[in-house]
């Protein structure tokens, strides 16, 4: 069966956390646009309180409890979502953004940061392809995207473990791009560089929120929205990567 334009499909976000954080901003965005979300994480009551929002709203969601480092929860992620439709867009918004300096860290705290940063991007976007691969009726547009950070690109003293991950996830979907854009597969890798006006900031972080001010966070909805113009992207013009940022962040 041709796609049509008309069929949004199945989004599925991993990576979903507080209902202001970007996990939970993409799912909004996805839904408004007529996806049916699949919100998964690690936190039942936060997914389902996602969920709930959207639902309220007339969308369609579900949320699936789901860690990102498990070879068989990613794959029952998908069984899921392929019961509801077709996939449409995978979205791996896992991270984990935690200091340490290499001398004194732990062979199983670099270990953990890999897992998380780029492990799991491999179980995800090995299945979402898989998934694909196997659709007899494909979603109009097909996108796989990355969540990055500036430490997608270099490495700062004290994130040694954090920058090697997301450079490797960084790396992973370069490869996943060239690998599948042939097949109508959208690759894409988006940087953020910089806080994010959202919870995971405001309450765990409030002393930088402060001090940055409104204007020094990333906004959500303006992060959300460059996720769905990549979603949007024709073939024949795609962008591999976008980095996004305040105009007050010194890059």
């Amino acid at each position: 069966m041709t796609p049509t334009e008309d069929r949004e499909g199945v989004c599925v976000v991993l990576g979903v956390g507080p209902s202001r954080g970007l996990g939970a901003a993409l799912c909004r965005a996805f839904a408004r646009a007529g996806a049916t979300v699949v919100a998964a994480g690690r936190t039942r009551e936060r997914l389902e309180a996602v969920a709930a929002d959207i639902l309220q709203g007339g969308g369609r969601a579900e949320a699936v409890v789901c860690d990102a480092t498990d070879e068989d929860a990613v794959r029952a992620l998908f069984d899921r979502a392929a019961e509801l439709g077709p996939l449409g867009a995978a979205i791996y918004n896992v991270g984990n953004n935690r200091p340490g300096a290499i001398a004194e860290m732990e062979t199983a705290y670099f270990e953990r940061a890999w897992r998380i940063g780029c492990l799991g991007g491999f179980l995800f976007g090995r299945e979402a392809v898989r998934r694909w691969q196997g659709e007899t009726e494909p979603a109009a547009r097909r996108s796989l995207l990355f969540t990055g950070a500036s430490a997608s690109l270099r490495g700062r003293a004290g994130f040694g473990a954090f920058a090697a991950a997301k450079g490797a996830l960084r790396q992973l979907a370069q490869s996943l791009a060239r690998e599948h854009g042939p097949d109508g597969i959208h690759v894409a890798h988006v940087v953020v560089d910089g806080g994010i006006a959202g919870d995971k900031i405001e309450q765990g972080a409030p002393e930088f929120a402060q001090r940055v001010g409104p204007d020094g966070l990333i906004d959500l909805d303006g992060l959300a929205n460059a996720y769905r113009f990549l979603h949007g992207q024709e073939p024949s013009a795609w962008t591999f990567e976008l980095d996004l940022r305040t105009a007050q962040e010194g890059w």
